[in-house]
Order: structure tokens, then sequence, then C-alpha cells
């Protein structure tokens, strides 16, 4: 089984700008103001957008493993959650999305069924979204 190791390195020096790499790529993470500068998307819209992507990169590979004739994808995806954990004021629900809906919209000459089948497989083969549903151990410590 072949193994990838994906690693990311992330700084944050004031206030919430944080500055993430991966490899040769910079993306900025903020918050909106008044505590961020707006200099980014959040940490959850990067989740969301994360999911997004995988499941257009897993619909491309798909597609051209199978030869289809997909021009693109729209995929629309959110999810709802209770900010007073986070924010430290308590309460008893979960500090994560209670759930993320995704919508894709696939630009191909398909039936629906088709289209929903295909939307199903690249879900079965999104790694983004079965961190997501799926228990994955997660390890924080300070080094």
């Amino acid at each position: 089984m072949p193994l990838k190791k994906v690693v990311v390195t992330v700084k944050q020096e004031n206030g919430f700008r944080t500055e993430c790499k991966a490899g040769k790529h910079t993306v900025i993470i903020d918050q909106p103001p008044p505590g961020g500068t707006d200099a980014g998307p959040t940490p959850l819209d990067v989740q969301l957008m994360s999911l997004g992507g995988c499941i257009a990169a897993i619909g491309r590979i798909i597609a051209m493993q199978r030869k289809l004739p997909v021009r693109g994808f729209e995929i629309t995806v959110g999810g709802n959650l209770d900010t007073d954990r986070l924010l430290g004021k308590g309460g008893d629900k979960r500090v994560g999305f209670f759930e993320i809906n995704v919508g894709v919209k696939v630009d191909a000459d398909m039936s629906p069924e088709e289209k929903e089948k295909f939307v199903h497989e690249i879900d079965l083969r999104c790694p983004i979204s079965d961190n997501l549903q799926n228990m994955t151990e997660v390890k924080i410590k300070a080094v």
C-alpha cells in the first residue's frame, strides 16, 4: 500500500492573520473584524473549501479515467455550527459543524441517474469527505 505523507506549516504572530504553507504555496487564513483583518478565509471556510476542492479533483480524476465528457463542476458546500462553545461560553453542543451539505452540479451530457451515481463514486473516493465522515485520530501536543 503506497503511503503519501502530507505536511503543511502554519504560522501566526499577531492577531488572527495566519500564514499557511504547503510546498511553494501560501494561503492566508484570518478572521473578519473586529478581531481579524479579513485578509483571508476563516479556518471553517477553508475546511469547506477543502471538501469542495477535493470533490472537484476526484471528479476530474474519475472523468479522465473513464473518458467521461465532463466539462466542469459547480460545488456548493455549507454547514451550521453553534459558536458559543468555541468562544468559551460553555454549552453542551459539539463545537464543530452539526452537518455539512454539499451540492454538486455536474456539467456533462449525463442523465440525472448517471450524475447521481457519478457523485456517489466521487464521495467514496474523496479523502477529505472520508476524514469528515469517519473518525480520524488527531493527536495534538505541544512541541
